[in-house]
């Protein structure tokens, strides 16, 4: 058996969803990475999340089971000052509207961290932090509408927590926006390419494969960029968004949580029509066909598997300019704990 992740050089990690939801691991993770290390891996964790800085999220990795050092950490906030060098001079001071993550990074690269516009500013850096509140989203509007250039960490519109999705950064960077008038002069984070471009360039790989939980952001940046992608159903994404993914989002692979980098990756079937019904997909044990425009289950298998026949039939359906309905009781046989 060759596993999944013996195909690509190195490994990027999305965190959020992926590894952990808040203080706690998802199932399987911390297992799951500790043995694709033992096999080689090179693993790098790459998040979008702009509140804390490489080495705090190293230290909550190594806390959960995944011993991790700051190195093996990239942020959207360490992307977006490499970005931001475009814009500005050495040493500029740039308004901060986020947490320590980004004043962290800009200081460490020599910029000066301010919190009003009163202090001169040459750009603003806008990322998540928990405590951001209506006077730092004013600040941010007052600096964007002034003109200076604005560098956004992250595009993400939720932020998964124990309790389910939140406001996430990029809900903050459209209030700015919309009471400013303008959309950010770039964003660091995926599915822009610079966040995976640094991974990328830190580890020196080739053939990397992007890991993570959400289409519009880390399997959107994969695709931006021609690599892999390994979408797991551990964060937000759900069996209905995934059956109806644009191109540019649909993943290379899909599973339920991270074991399956230490697996044999299955592979889908077509079949010829059969008994008056369409063409039939399988994976494994499961099988999907279409039946007067719904989607129909078979054969049932693995959920994982049955969602994988089904994304590769509603793909192709897609892609003819067909529209195929998807029934509810069809959706709960493809893992009943990830919803619709």
């Amino acid at each position: 058996m060759t596993h999944l992740h013996a195909a690509f050089d190195a490994l990027l990690f999305d965190l959020d969803g992926v590894v952990y939801v808040g203080p706690h691991a998802v199932s399987h993770a911390v297992e799951a990475i500790a043995e694709v290390r033992a096999e080689g891996a090179r693993c790098s964790f790459v998040t979008n999340n702009a509140s804390r800085p490489a080495g705090t999220v190293a230290d909550h990795l190594t806390e959960i089971g995944v011993p991790c050092i700051a190195s093996d950490v990239v942020t959207s906030p360490q992307a977006a000052v490499t970005v931001l060098g475009e814009w500005v001079p050495a040493g500029a001071r740039v308004l901060v509207i986020g947490g320590a993550g980004i004043a962290d990074e800009l200081a460490s690269r020599g910029y000066q961290p301010v919190w009003s516009l009163t202090d001169e500013p040459a750009a603003v850096m806008q990322g998540f932090s928990p405590d951001l509140g209506w006077k730092d989203l004013a600040e941010a509007t007052f600096a964007v509408r002034a003109g200076l250039p604005w560098i956004a960490t992250n595009p993400d519109r939720t932020f998964p927590t124990p309790r389910g999705a939140a406001p996430g950064n990029g809900a903050l960077v459209a209030v700015v926006a919309e009471a400013a008038g303008r959309l950010p002069d770039a964003v660091a984070g995926k599915p822009e390419p610079p966040l995976l471009h640094e991974a990328i360039a830190r580890l020196g790989s080739q053939r990397p494969l992007m890991i993570g939980d959400r289409l519009d952001t880390d399997i959107a940046a994969g695709s931006r960029i021609g690599i892999s992608t390994l979408l797991v159903m551990s964060g937000v994404t759900t069996p209905r968004a995934v059956l109806s993914a644009s191109p540019d989002e649909r993943p290379t692979f899909l599973a339920s949580d991270l074991r399956i980098l230490t697996e044999d990756y299955p592979q889908v079937a077509w079949s010829p029509a059969q008994a008056g019904l369409d063409v039939v997909v399988s994976c494994r044990a499961s099988s999907v066909t279409i039946d007067e425009r719904l989607l129909v289950v078979t054969s049932l298998g693995e959920p994982d598997d049955t969602l994988r026949a089904a994304c590769a039939l509603m793909w192709a359906e897609a892609d003819a300019g067909r529209v195929v309905e998807v029934p509810a009781e069809t959706l709960a046989l493809m893992g009943t704990g990830w919803g619709e």
